[in-house]
């Protein structure tokens, strides 16, 4: 079904052209997320630039933090989406509704939580950073301003794949594009004019969140009263709250382990100091942005699975997993051939080219990543698949494989002559290790039900 009224087109995924309709619901995912991604680039452009390399560094490191912390809040936000879309596949209004009701109350608890937390816990997490005594004032004066956008990257996230979850991914894409473009003019108000420094920078990215999160929940409650719960659906029902929790609590673990494994190999990274923390600050923006379409790919997958999951159809499940194993394969590939060839020129993007030392840490570390993307395009497809077919455990036990291997090995293989390059081999191997369980245990039960 389509619904081409409000200017935007809303899909079912559970009809029609299966290669064609994922594609045209993850493009709109896809553009947004590399928005999304704007935040931080403009960041650590303006500030790589024009504050440098230790302004740089700082700024680097918050990032990792920030991802770390939202992660919770985006898992939780996922996991509810996941429900929402199985409901909306199956028909199930008046529980969809009551999801809405029960799902946003919870998050918005965490998420208010998790603020107040991180303000009273800052110096001690700066300490378990390890980030060098140089940095730390840059570093605490950039997270005391960013911190207070977690709340509205909840706002912004939650009624994001709200609108997802029904099949609209064009909305989220719109508020976003008017909040990046935003964030990077007051970016450079901010830094370049006002002279208020790493503090500018986060106060500009922290009004346009509020921006996006503020604009896309009041235009979800008025165009859309169909998901506004009314008063009969504004109670805790048991078993309701039970899916939502099981979906959502699973999928934010999944999502925090990940980043909090993330979090440990940069406190390892800035034990080597501030160039490599630059040039990893630098680096793994690329890495992010090159990889992220085939992250939201994957997610555009999971709504593809869960609604045809809602609407109990199997064969049309099997199909699009092998469209979408087939288009993310060949998208990663070509990724990996234009980061590995062009490495040097995109670091020289957030780096001053005389900074040589920086630049080539930069280039080392994207040529072993950057050959390797195929590995985290199928860990995100899996990811997407368990999340849909409700099986959250399976994605935090996949997470834990890759992440628990790229830290084991970080620490073990930076300790020998390899150094910062054994951080780097790390991550592609905990990438394949995951893919292998995944896929591995896809085909397992595959043979057991058909064996039942």
């Amino acid at each position: 079904m389509k619904k081409e009224n409000r200017f935007i087109v809303q899909r079912s995924l559970t009809q029609g052209p299966i290669t064609r309709n994922m594609l045209l619901f993850a493009l709109p995912l896809m553009c947004g997320n590399l928005l999304q991604q704007m935040y931080n680039i403009a960041d650590t452009w303006v500030v790589g630039r024009f504050l440098g390399a230790d302004a740089l560094a700082a700024v680097g490191s918050s990032y990792t933090l920030m991802t770390f912390l939202t992660s919770i809040v985006l898992g939780l936000c996922m996991g509810s989406g996941a429900v929402i879309s199985m409901q909306y596949g199956g028909g199930e209004e008046a529980r969809m509704r009551q999801s809405v009701f029960q799902s946003f109350a919870l998050i918005a608890g965490i998420s208010l939580a998790v603020n107040l937390l991180v303000y009273l816990g800052l110096n001690g997490i700066l300490w378990v950073l390890r980030v060098p005594v140089e940095i730390r004032p840059l570093m605490k004066q950039y997270l005391v301003m960013i911190f207070g956008g977690i709340f509205a990257t909840f706002l912004y996230n939650y009624f994001a794949n709200l609108l997802r979850a029904i099949g609209n991914s064009m909305v989220p894409l719109v508020f976003l594009a008017v909040s990046s473009i935003l964030n990077v003019v007051l970016d450079l108000v901010c830094v370049l004019v006002l002279h208020w420094g790493v503090q500018g920078a986060a106060i500009a990215t922290v009004f346009s969140q509020f921006v996006s999160g503020g604009g896309i929940g009041l235009y979800t409650l008025k165009q859309f009263p169909e998901l506004c719960p009314r008063r009969e659906d504004c109670k805790w029902d048991k078993h309701n709250l039970g899916t939502i929790l099981n979906l959502s609590v699973m999928t934010s673990v999944q999502q925090s382990i990940m980043n909090f494994g993330i979090l440990m190999v940069q406190g390892l990274v800035n034990s080597f100091g501030t160039v490599i923390m630059a040039a990893f600050a630098a680096a793994v923006k690329i890495d992010s942005f090159a990889y992220m379409p085939v992250q939201d790919f994957g997610n555009a997958f999971s709504t593809y699975v869960a609604q045809n999951y809602g609407a109990n159809q199997p064969e049309r499940i099997r199909k699009g997993i092998r469209s979408a194993a087939a288009t993310s394969a060949v998208f990663c590939i070509c990724i990996s051939v234009l980061v590995c060839l062009f490495a040097a020129p995109l670091i020289q993007i957030f780096m001053d080219p005389s900074q040589t030392g920086i630049v080539a840490a930069g280039v080392h570390y994207l040529h072993i990543e950057g050959a390797c993307y195929l590995g985290i395009g199928m860990l995100f497809l899996l990811y997407g698949y368990y999340r849909a077919v409700n099986q959250p455990g399976m994605s935090v036990i996949l997470t834990i494989a890759s992440l628990g291997t790229r830290v084991a090995l970080a620490y073990l293989l930076s300790a020998t002559p390899l150094g910062v390059t054994g951080i780097w081999l790390s991550v592609p191997i905990g990438w394949a290790l995951a893919d292998a369980i995944g896929i591995g245990y896809y085909f397992k039960n595959k043979k057991t039900k058909a064996a039942a």
